[in-house]
């Protein structure tokens, strides 16, 4: 019997013990690393790269890390950010070529420039303090102008834009901030093994940054100051989104329809080198080649025309004898849960988990056939442009087409039966655009409607002259069969104080983009659930919904300037006369007449010496004369000029005088 019981305990303590090592093993730091490859159809090709680091709470885990970066960590403490996004992007995302309507599109297509929105864990009145401090420590941290956000004037307190009513949030953005290598090399230094190893070794400057558009984003999540939160305590999300144009493997050809084939394009023609070995730290490093769910589509029915096995290889883990070969076998084959009935998109797995510098790895991918086809677009596609003319006054035009597609109403049918789409427009003007939102139109298929029928909510905080910018944020309800909407804001252009003008104000001044929002449109790939795949943290990404985002154009408004070179051209001038007055009249008081006819008259008597008297004498012995000392006419030529000086600088005075006193 005490045996028994000294084996039952000795059981209990050992499965408690496993516990705990179980639940330490759960609360180590994370890593992983992966990188996404879609074909798009403009012969461009998407590279999206995912870096993701996890820690535990700090109560739990302490304050020191291994992976997780110091930087970052120390700024989540100090001004205590629950949730921060900042991008940095240049060029503009085509949505009506690269899509709209997919997971990497909402989250990872942002504004040109700058964009920053965070919140925070602190009372009301601390966080316009709690933001500027974090403005200056990205700023320094990232080698960008990010501290720019610090004034009133520049950034915003949306209510439901980006955070739910939210009331700690503040947004900014700089949309002329130009982005270069010196903001991502910090960026890169945020990783385990930074650009030396893993996949963003395969990130070379030259190929980044040629590319038809290129953002990189930071989003970081925190629980470290909610005690009833997860296990992790803060998530930080690097993704690293470009759009390269490939240096085409012997493709290009043009088919016997007329059809140009799509570019081939190898990892080494994507980014000049090839992959030579994962992050030793990360737990997973993979690359996927994704293909679009209407790129499949297409296959499918081009295989169904021209061999039916290619249909059960695309269906199978092939990835030969179709429209296209790759060069490696991938692991797996990853699919959406509608299969082949609906649109649906592939994902093809390579581990790259054994290879190395001595075994790189150099994914190919080559097109058989010319193939066409067109990307997933929003329900609407929206754009912004300006009406009027003239520096006075003008307005703002923002216009929601409609695609044509019917999907999208399935799940947009009210309790009445109708259908209806919800449309969140979010909008920020500088103060320097006076912006009249009284003035506020709807358009339906260019037909004017009563606000109280099309809007639900609005959110409107006015400009105030070089306080704080304008705010509009707009919940629209529109029916599902309405094809174009237009809504209108007149404003009026202010008058900047000259030193508010920047270098190059005559370029014009930026209104940043407009976000249009589809909050009831969830966008996300349905994989299988798998293991495997929840273990992914880019699938978890692909998995989760998220609204479908669309930005608009950055607008450029000319406003009133003055003319710069005027202030330089009345100094010169100014300065000109000044000299040429005072010059002449100090000259004409100061100078000593008499020492200077002495001065000449003693020169001019050595100079002619004593063959000179002695000719002067002789001369007057023969006219019968007495001899007179030469006279010099230098007397009256001083005269003359003295008095010419003095009438001209008081003509220069009277002139001065008449015309600018």
């Amino acid at each position: 019997m005490v045996r028994l019981r000294s084996i039952l305990v000795f059981l209990v303590l050992f499965k408690s013990f496993g516990s705990i090592i179980g639940e330490e093993e759960e609360k180590i730091e994370e890593f992983s690393e992966a990188l996404l490859l879609r074909p798009l159809p403009d012969r461009k090709v998407l590279a999206h790269f995912h870096f993701e680091t996890k820690v535990p709470p700090t109560a739990t885990h302490g304050s020191h890390h291994h992976l997780f970066p110091k930087s970052i960590y120390q700024l989540v403490h100090k001004y205590r950010v629950q949730e921060m996004e900042l991008s940095f992007t240049q060029g503009r995302w085509n949505y009506g070529r690269w899509g709209g309507y997919d997971p990497i599109s909402s989250r990872n297509a942002k504004p040109p420039g700058v964009e920053l929105w965070a919140t925070f864990d602190v009372p009301q009145h601390q966080v316009d303090a709690c933001w500027r401090n974090l403005t200056h420590a990205l700023s320094g941290l990232f080698c960008a102008s990010i501290n720019f956000l610090e004034s009133s004037t520049a950034y915003s307190a949306p209510k439901w834009s980006f955070k739910s009513f939210a009331a700690n949030i503040r947004y900014g953005t700089l949309p002329r901030e130009a982005v270069c290598t010196e903001n991502l090399t910090p960026w890169l230094k945020l990783l385990p093994c930074r650009d030396k190893a893993g996949l963003s070794a395969l990130m070379d400057r030259p190929s980044i940054y040629r590319g038809f558009y290129h953002s990189q984003r930071l989003h970081l999540v925190s629980n470290e100051f909610d005690l009833t939160a997860a296990s992790f305590g803060m998530v930080l999300e690097q993704t690293l989104t470009v759009v390269l144009q490939p240096v085409t493997l012997g493709s290009g050809m043009i088919s016997s329809l007329g059809l140009i084939q799509q570019p081939s394009w190898s990892l080494s023609s994507l980014f000049g080198r090839e992959f030579s070995g994962r992050c030793v730290l990360s737990n997973a490093s993979n690359i996927y080649v994704q293909l679009e769910p209407n790129l499949v589509s297409e296959l499918m029915t081009t295989s169904e025309t021209q061999q039916q096995s290619d249909v059960e290889n695309l269906m199978s883990q092939a990835w030969s004898d179709m429209s296209f070969e790759m060069s490696d076998s991938p692991v797996r084959l990853i699919e959406e849960v509608y299969g082949f009935q609906k649109e649906s998109s592939l994902l093809y797995e390579f581990s790259l988990a054994n290879y190395s510098d001595s075994r790189p790895f150099n994914l190919e991918f080559r097109w058989k056939r010319p193939v066409t086809w067109s990307s997933q677009l929003a329900p609407l596609q929206a754009s912004r442009f300006l009406m009027g003319s003239g520096n006075e006054r003008g307005a703002i035009a923002i216009s929601l087409k409609s695609v044509g597609r019917s999907g999208y109403a399935e799940s947009s049918v009210n309790q009445e039966g109708r259908c209806s789409l919800r449309v969140d427009v979010f909008q920020v003007v500088p103060w320097y655009v006076k912006v009249y939102y009284h003035t506020l139109k709807v358009f339906l298929d260019e037909r004017l409607h009563n606000l109280a029928d099309v809007i639900e909510r609005i959110n409107v905080s006015p400009s105030e002259d070089k306080v704080s910018p304008g705010l509009m944020e707009i919940a629209l309800r529109l029916p599902c069969d309405v094809q174009l909407v237009i809504l209108t804001l007149e404003f009026d252009k202010g008058f900047l104080h000259i030193d508010e003008y920047p270098p190059d104000a005559n370029q014009g001044f930026d209104i940043p983009s407009a976000l249009v929002r589809f909050p009831e449109i969830k966008t996300k790939i349905h994989l299988f659930e798998d293991k495997s795949v929840c273990k992914s943290p880019i699938l978890s990404k692909l998995q989760e919904e998220s609204p479908v985002l669309w930005y608009t154009e950055v607008l450029l408004v000319p406003l009133t300037t003055p003319d710069f070179s005027m202030p330089y051209n009345v100094i010169t001038i100014t300065c000109t006369v000044f000299a040429l007055y005072f010059g002449s009249l100090l000259n004409a008081l100061r100078r000593r007449i008499e020492e200077e006819e002495r001065l000449l008259k003693s020169k001019d008597t050595n100079a002619s010496g004593l063959i000179g008297m002695l000719l002067s004498k002789l001369s007057a012995k023969l006219r019968g004369k007495a001899l007179e000392p030469p006279s010099s006419p230098l007397s009256s030529k001083v005269s003359y000029r003295l008095i010419l000086r003095v009438i001209l600088v008081a003509g220069m005075a009277a002139a001065w005088q008449y015309f600018f006193g």
